[in-house]
């Protein structure tokens, strides 16, 4: 309790400090002429000026507060090697029995976690939130459970924000020695077929020596070796890669272990090169001429990404007037170039409509199915054409022909549909319209009856008959589109179809986009999550294990969020290189940045806290003695000090924090005996004076 004298008075101040300087000079003029009474009439005067004042004894009720001590541990993903997490454990056990033993004190224990965010390891950004709601002068200070390795550490001790002592019990053990791989530069972007140059450095630490030697560097893309060097120590080494694909391609570069070293996760880097594709080139023969002619034209035309060759044969087969074929065109058809010389250089051919009528030979067919087997793609959108005597598949193109003619064309109205097996491929999975019965487009009015020799029937026409057909053939593929009335989507009949969305991923699946894999494990980071999607065409899935950077295995549940298609999510908590595995399928993602803080450096160190630890009173040092064992220092809670450590022991501030209860208020000229005292007091007076 603390007592005290407060004032309240009954008239303005003013007008009390007056009435107190009258009576000053009154007091002062009577003095000093002696007059009878002057003394008590002084004080008879000053006891109605102080009666005004309304003075008080006031009794504040305060009960002080406890002094909030923090102990931020460190959770980081370096604190999990060697034997750092059980120093850290045996620690924290005996911080908390210390601390709960010492009257006044009110012990916090805040968990720093690195969540894969690539700003290492952040005590004090924890400190500050887990003491947001305690006042500056309540702080009793902070133990700091950590490897010594802090990435946010205040350039000055008034960042903090509050005026107690920083300790720091650093774990790990002085002997410790390490080899890491710096990456120094690394391009982000490469045209697929291109080779870019990634830099590397290999340094070794606490080895007590200068660093020599040569060690081995590996070189894996996408998981898979590519190549092995030499590597000198500490000396920086170019390497020169190839983008052998479209999106993420993942190099990873490893170094050998350094016996005895502390961890072998840093000896790797891992760099994510986007690769970009020059535009896609597509070579498109439009054969007898239709109505839907231009439709593949525009389309492609349209696409931004792709470059076009487009020649169109506009003599129709059953004219045959005995002109030369290189008389038939202003500009010659140069089939020997395009077909022979310049074939491989194409992503796409196409044919629509084609007859044959003698403009390639064929031998030049013959070349066209070997560009299919070493990795080309061909479609082929027929109509009467491919039932007919000129048909594509009486040349030596019918090995690699999904679809074989049976020479009937189907002509009726009728809506095409997407098969079931269609609806689990990218494809022709969630085409606009496809879940209604009919389906929400436009009717065809052809088709080509065919027999199946191989492929997957993505969409149906009349009677179930396979209306388009995809293939793999050797490293290539084949689609087939078995009716010419898909111009009707085009111009808007009956409202139209989604023409746009089904040629394109069409075209796109031919070239082999990543994302249009009918089978596929594909693994992104969207925020502090993994997105892991599997693409199937099968019922089921196996299961799907995720591999953090440092070894640990979790497995993670999928549901089916489309047709085909499996998607689940795990949580980001470690900087580094993920590996997803489904069966025999893998897939590999980087989180964070391609040089981590928290691996930048992970042998523990008393250096980096020592400054800010010793400008607020404290100290930094290891908690392991001679001995190599845990030695927890003694606490002390110490008033205002200059020092809060010594041999042996940390201190903590006691702080003076109180919170105020209530105030008892009792006022000395209140009643009757304030009445008594005022009476007495004027009657001493005149009683003085009538002597």
């Amino acid at each position: 309790m603390i007592w005290s004298i407060a004032f309240d008075p009954l008239v303005p101040v003013w007008a009390l400090l007056a009435a107190g300087a009258a009576i000053a000079l009154i007091v002062a003029l009577t003095g000093f002429l002696r007059l009878r009474g002057w003394l008590l009439r002084g004080l008879a005067m000053g006891l109605v000026a102080l009666a005004l004042a309304n003075p008080a004894i006031e009794r504040e009720d305060r009960e002080p507060l406890s002094s909030v001590v923090a102990v931020v541990v460190d959770r980081s993903q370096s604190q999990k090697l060697s034997d750092r997490t059980q120093m850290t454990d045996m620690a924290l056990t005996s911080l908390q029995e210390r601390v709960e033993a010492l009257p006044g004190f009110e012990m916090r224990v805040l968990e720093a976690r690195n969540a894969g965010n690539g700003d290492g390891t952040t005590l004090f950004n924890d400190l500050a939130n887990g003491l947001s709601d305690v006042p500056p002068d309540q702080v009793g200070g902070a133990i700091l459970l950590t490897d010594g390795q802090v990435h946010d550490v205040p350039e000055e001790a008034t960042g903090i924000g509050f005026n107690a002592p920083i300790h720091a019990l650093i774990t790990g053990r002085p002997e410790e020695r390490d080899r890491r791989l710096v990456l120094h530069k690394a391009p982000r972007f490469g045209l697929v077929g291109s080779e870019q140059v990634v830099s590397v450095r290999v340094i070794d630490n606490g080895t007590g020596g200068e660093p020599s030697g040569r060690v081995r560097l590996s070189v894996k893309r996408d998981g898979a070796l590519i190549s092995e060097r030499n590597a000198s120590v500490g000396q920086t080494i170019d390497i020169p890669v190839e983008i052998v694909h479209g999106g993420d391609n993942i190099f990873e570069f490893e170094v050998e272990e350094l016996a005895g070293e502390l961890t072998t996760l840093n000896n790797k880097a891992v760099v994510t090169i986007d690769g970009i594709r020059e535009n896609l080139r597509v070579l498109l023969v439009s054969g007898s001429p239709h109505a839907g002619e231009r439709t593949w034209r525009n389309l492609l035309k349209s696409d931004a990404s792709v470059d076009l060759v487009h020649f169109t044969i506009l003599r129709p087969p059953e004219k045959q007037d005995g002109t030369p074929i290189n008389q038939l065109s202003l500009i010659a058809f140069p089939t020997r170039e395009l077909f022979s010389v310049k074939i491989d250089e194409f992503d796409l051919i196409i044919f629509d409509r084609y007859v044959r009528r003698g403009v390639l030979p064929m031998l030049y067919f013959d070349n066209i199915a070997r560009y299919v087997q070493d990795g080309g793609a061909v479609l082929l959108a027929g109509g009467p054409d491919y039932a007919e005597a000129g048909s594509l598949y009486r040349t030596p193109l019918a090995p690699i022909l999904p679809a074989r003619p049976t020479g009937a064309i189907l002509e009726e109205p009728f809506h095409a549909t997407v098969a079931s097996l269609g609806e689990r491929h990218p494809v022709t999975r969630g085409l606009p319209g496809a879940s209604q019965d009919p389906p929400d487009w436009s009717r065809w009015f052809r088709a080509v009856e065919t027999e199946l020799d191989g492929g997957q029937t993505l969409m149906s026409g009349p009677s179930d008959v396979p209306l388009l057909v995809l293939n793999r053939e050797g490293e290539g593929r084949v689609a087939m589109l078995l009716s010419d009335h898909v111009w009707l989507w085009a111009r808007g009949y009956e409202g139209g179809g989604p023409h746009v969305p089904l040629l394109r991923r069409l075209g796109h699946w031919l070239m082999q986009e990543p994302d249009l894999e009918e089978e596929a494990l594909r693994v992104s980071m969207r925020g502090p999550e993994l997105v892991v999607e599997r693409q199937t065409l099968g019922d089921a899935i196996g299961e799907v294990t995720v591999t953090a950077p440092s070894g640990d295995d979790k497995t993670i549940a999928m549901t089916e969020a489309e047709p085909g298609l499996w998607r689940g999510t795990s949580p980001v908590t470690e900087t580094g290189l993920y590996t997803v595995t489904e069966g025999e399928r893998s897939s590999l993602v980087h989180a964070g940045p391609q040089n981590p803080k928290e691996y930048t450096d992970v042998l523990s160190t008393e250096q980096v806290l020592g400054p800010i630890s010793d400008a607020t009173g404290g100290s930094a040092r290891r908690l392991t003695d001679a001995a190599g064992d845990v030695d927890v220092p003694r606490i002390v809670p110490l008033k205002n000090a200059a020092s809060y450590a010594g041999a042996g022991w940390i201190g903590l501030k006691s702080t003076d924090v109180s919170v105020l209860n209530g105030v008892d208020r009792y006022p000395l000229f209140f009643g009757l005996l304030g009445l008594a005292i005022l009476l007495g007091a004027i009657s001493a007076m005149w009683f003085r004076e009538g002597r």
